[in-house]
């Protein structure tokens, strides 16, 4: 059981450490859901795929001039396909 706490203009509530940890917000960034019954706290979930594309920037970016330039260009080469039955 915990009170609300006076902070600043504000208040507050402390949360023990084990409840922290078993509700998984640890170092989390929090979410607030306002219902009927109360208030619910949960962490914030990224996306699926979320900042995929500065990912992949970041990494081509990093591996241009290297060996492997151009893999991706002779994989996606479709004249080796010919060969192929369908």
């Amino acid at each position: 059981m915990t009170m609300l706490i006076k902070i600043g203009n504000s208040q507050g509530v402390r949360i023990p450490k084990p409840i922290i940890k078993q509700a998984r917000l640890e170092g989390a960034e929090i979410e607030f859901e306002v219902r009927e019954e109360g208030l619910l706290l949960k962490p914030v979930r990224q996306k699926p795929r979320q900042n995929w594309q500065k990912q992949i920037e970041e990494t081509l970016s990093k591996k241009r001039g290297q060996k492997d330039e151009g893999f991706l260009e002779g994989f996606l080469n479709d004249e080796d396909l010919e060969e192929w039955e369908w």
